[in-house]
């Protein structure tokens, strides 16, 4: 488990027997703890289908029969969640007004984030079919943009296309980097933060946090290079990032 977005695939993967009552994911040392009745064999196969690098360390007996649901951890995701899908509305608006690729590839990236959060929230206690259904559109919507992105990227290559607006660049990007910020802060604050979900969300932050940045210094070469190449580029890296986000989504419908 090196992404924390395998940690959804196998939550969807194994969500058809009824024979697991609970899972515990320990993200930073790779290992998965199931808790289940009856016999493990197809539980291990269908873990082994999804070609992560497992291996079952070791099989015990537990008196744990419930598992209490964690309240304030769903809220804090919450938390998490709407403020990425905030950003996702604020930075394609501006970055569409702006002409920036590199805004509009960063509001992808954070409607990417949005999707992980809400699949994994949205799904509880749905059916399995509904997961995957939400799985599959959220996946085949993000491509469909990416792809989209990717074209417009390629127009602005090889048109003398307008500079974007450096200065709402530079202002959107320090303003979504303040409020990944903030939502790296209060996951670290958070009394689970060594739950599976928490670190999961604080990876994908940090990871905001660093796309943030690039797209700050881009705004910043715009300015010295009168160019809007830098822009082209650091969007093409986000568009990357995001296609790759979508097939891990895309994984979660099969």
């Amino acid at each position: 488990m090196d992404c924390p977005s395998e940690e959804n695939l196998l939550r969807m993967k194994l969500g058809v027997f009824t024979e697991i009552k609970n899972l515990e994911f320990d993200i930073s040392n790779r290992r998965l703890a199931v808790f289940h009745t009856g016999k493990i064999d197809q539980i291990e196969n269908a873990i082994a289908e999804l070609k992560l690098g497992e291996k079952r360390i070791s099989t015990e007996l537990s008196g744990q029969t419930t598992f209490a649901e964690n309240t304030s951890q769903r809220k804090l995701l919450w938390k998490v969640l709407l403020i990425n899908f905030a950003f996702f509305i604020i930075e394609m608006t501006t970055g569409i007004f702006s002409k920036s690729m590199g805004l509009i590839a960063d509001s992808l990236d954070m409607l990417a984030d949005s999707f992980v959060y809400g699949i994994s929230l949205f799904a509880v206690g749905g059916s399995m079919i509904r997961k995957k259904r939400v799985a599959k559109m959220a996946g085949y919507f993000q491509i469909g943009l990416a792809v989209f992105g990717f074209a417009e990227v390629i127009r602005r290559f090889m048109t003398s296309d307008s500079i974007p607006d450096f200065s709402t660049m530079i202002l959107v990007s320090v303003l979504a980097l303040i409020a990944n910020g903030f939502c790296l802060y209060i996951l670290q604050k958070s009394k689970n933060k060594n739950e599976a979900h928490i670190k999961a969300s604080m990876i994908f932050t940090s990871n905001d946090v660093i796309i943030n940045s690039g797209v700050i210094l881009a705004a910043m070469l715009v300015y010295w290079l009168n160019s809007n190449k830098p822009d082209l580029i650091i969007g093409t890296i986000v568009f990357v990032l995001v296609i790759q986000g979508a097939f891990r989504i895309l994984k979660l419908s099969k």
